[in-house]
């Protein structure tokens, strides 16, 4: 059984932030979100919304299609 698409797009996002070398507290910055809820979204307990995917691409600086490639 695949895993939940939340679950998948956090470790996509984790991979993404890891490569950049940063923190998840300047990712959070970045992506103009609440570190907590930030940290929600990579541990795949947070169910974005279309507006706050489009904030974690341009905050990671990724495209949506790259980014739902990496998912």
């Amino acid at each position: 059984m695949p895993l939940d698409i939340r679950i998948r797009f956090g470790r996509a996002i984790r991979r993404i932030r890891e490569e950049q070398k940063i923190n998840q507290e300047e990712a959070a910055e970045r992506c103009g979100l609440h570190r907590t809820y930030y940290s929600g979204i990579e541990r795949g307990i947070r169910n974005l919304s279309l507006v706050n995917i489009e904030k974690v691409a341009r905050g990671l600086k990724t495209s949506l299609p790259e980014l739902f490639r990496r998912v």
